[in-house]
């Protein structure tokens, strides 16, 4: 899969700015949700692209230390060149999110933007690594792709590696306290969305 994802975002990367906007909804709102909520000072973006978000986050929190990390170099190009022009140091990292990124608990915040729905088999382990790589009382905010009623474009967003079946704000729930749980209809319900900001719960027996 992860091959596959590279060879897409290749292709995707120099036009993926201005074809998102008209369908990746929320990430707006989820920056002003998490400043609602959080003041962080070491944030993470897993699947950072372009790095839209982290030029946002980068705006919203200037005293946080940011670190992206995305499996296109493509997209982390183009990211570096966003991020450069904002006076402060950003760590990009060139790498899947197969396990923690550090041995120790490091971040405030760990951001997901249309990055789960992608992650396929696997977005639970993406979900369970972010909780061991926050630190007590660190939050996961996430935005992304819910689910559809509509079997034809369930199918073209599967063939474009996006899975829509409800079942990422489910596993978030399980493994953070939600702050922030809201679900939204995009095109008269075509599909959903959901924001999701969790809270890192204390441990029970260890992350499982």
């Amino acid at each position: 899969m992860s091959v596959s994802l590279e060879r897409y975002y290749r292709l995707h990367a120099r036009i993926y700015d201005v074809t998102r906007w008209s369908f990746l909804f929320g990430r707006t709102q989820l920056i002003k949700e998490i400043a609602r909520h959080i003041h962080p000072r070491r944030v993470l973006e897993i699947g950072c692209g372009t790095g839209k978000n982290l030029e946002a986050l980068s705006k919203e929190f200037p005293d946080a230390r940011l670190t992206g990390v995305d499996l296109s170099r493509d997209m982390l190009e183009r990211a570096e060149r966003r991020l450069s022009g904002c006076g402060k140091k950003t760590v990009f990292i060139h790498r899947m999110y197969s396990q923690p990124l550090h041995l120790k608990p490091s971040f405030d915040l760990i951001l997901f933007s249309y990055t789960l729905s992608m992650i396929n088999p696997g977005y639970w382990k993406a979900i369970r690594n972010a909780r061991q790589d926050l630190v007590p009382g660190g939050m996961i905010a996430v935005v992304d792709f819910c689910d559809s009623g509509f079997a034809p474009f369930k199918s073209w967003m599967k063939i474009n590696h996006v899975r829509m079946d409800g079942h990422l704000p489910v596993e978030l729930r399980k493994q953070f306290k939600p702050v922030c749980d809201e679900n939204m209809a995009a095109y008269g319900g075509l599909w959903r969305y959901f924001i999701f900001i969790g809270k890192q719960s204390e441990r029970k027996g260890g992350a499982k």
